[in-house]
């Protein structure tokens, strides 16, 4: 009989540590994953010389005007078939809705455009990385030379960054809190565009981290009137005294992609 070598003998045990996936993968070594989420970004942001960044959220599920246009339709034609089916009364409903807010893809890729025009590479825009209004924002900066990150992270159904992401600057991440520590660190401003349950965490993460002073203030704009003031009424939370009007000043909200550049831009005292 062959004697095994201790290599095959104890072949899961004698794999070092730091090459040892299953390993990694264990409840056990949970605050480890945690650490490298936090150590592999900031080594790649700071080789590239990345300090300050402006955060652009929003909604993955808006697109521009003429794919939006062409759902609209496909779901018409649906329901045309089928006019009594209630499940494609709501698809219909959907496609309008996003319609309604395709203008604002133009809208956030214009701000990305005018961040590399009037800063230059002072400021990285960064997002979550996905489609619709993320990949607008990116592709304004990258698409006019501007330094564009993207910090997807693992859900449920499959996402990829989008095309519009300077290379060695999309990451991927396992846990929502380093993702958002790592989109907020940095931030010089936070844009928020139209956006649904997500892009609502992730704004009203920044106005608490800024209403407790985990954060320094910094500009806090809502891109789209008719939008937010129809879904959020922080001047309501103010009158029943949840919280206090200075906090109802930390949010700006305008209409267009100069507006909210020129917010930034008086902030920070910028020509």
């Amino acid at each position: 009989m062959t004697k095994k070598t201790p290599e095959v003998e104890h072949a899961a045990s004698y794999i070092k540590a730091y090459e040892d996936i299953e390993l990694l993968k264990k409840d056990d070594m949970r605050p480890v994953r945690m650490e490298l989420e936090v150590l592999k970004p900031e080594i790649y942001l700071r080789h590239f010389g990345i300090k300050e960044t402006i955060v652009c959220f929003g909604s993955a599920r808006v697109r521009e005007e003429k794919e939006a246009k062409a759902l609209v339709e496909k779901a018409e034609q649906a329901l045309a078939k089928n006019p009594a089916d209630p499940q494609l009364k709501k698809e219909l409903q959907t496609a309008k809705g996003l319609l309604k807010l395709s203008p604002y893809y133009d809208e956030a890729r214009k701000f990305g455009k005018l961040v590399v025009k009037h800063a230059g590479d002072r400021y990285a825009i960064v997002t979550g990385g996905g489609p619709g209004l993320m990949e607008a924002s990116n592709r304004g900066a990258y698409e006019n030379g501007g330094r564009s990150i993207g910090m997807n992270i693992t859900l449920p159904h499959e996402q990829r960054p989008n095309p519009y992401i300077s290379h060695n600057l999309a990451f991927l991440f396992h846990y929502f809190a380093i993702r958002k520590l790592h989109l907020i660190m940095r931030a010089q401003a936070v844009v928020v565009f139209p956006g649904g349950f997500g892009t609502f965490d992730e704004l009203f993460e920044i106005l608490t981290l800024i209403q407790t002073g985990k954060k320094s203030k910094i500009p806090v704009i809502l891109v789209g009137k008719a939008f937010w003031k129809e879904v959020v009424n922080v001047t309501a939370l103010a009158g029943y005294g949840v919280i206090s009007h200075a906090d109802d000043e930390e949010l700006d909200i305008v209409d267009t992609a100069e507006e909210a550049w020129n917010k930034i831009a008086a902030f920070h005292h910028l020509k």
